[in-house]
């Protein structure tokens, strides 16, 4: 059985809130243009023993908007990682100090369903 840590609710409630940030970042990525630069397409050479060929399409590059949004998402997540890993409950901890961070990663799993 994991050792279980006795973690105050905010720094909870921030691991929480970089995971959640960290999920909406990594799934608006997904919706930009390949490079944030305009740049040409482009297609490789046949690969031995197949037809297929990988290829980009022309990127438009990002718009100012989504370049606005990408570094709001990068703000936030700087600063929630931040208030994670400075918390003052890391220095109450003399010992097993990596498997308490590590277990903070996954406390919210463990969190019984409201009813």
């Amino acid at each position: 059985m994991p050792k279980t840590f006795p973690f105050p609710q905010d720094l909870l409630d921030a691991q929480v809130a970089l995971h959640e940030t960290r999920t909406a970042y990594e799934k608006y990525a997904k919706t930009l243009p390949w490079s944030a630069e305009p740049m040409p397409g482009w297609e490789g050479d046949k690969q031995l023993h197949s037809s297929y060929r990988s290829h980009k399409e022309d990127s438009p590059g990002s718009t100012e908007e989504q370049a606005t949004e990408v570094r709001r998402f990068q703000d936030e997540l700087r600063r929630l990682s931040a208030e994670v890993m400075t918390h003052p409950y890391w220095s109450t901890l003399s010992e097993d100090v990596v498997a308490a961070r590590m277990a903070l990663k996954h406390a919210h799993e463990h969190e019984p369903a409201e009813a």
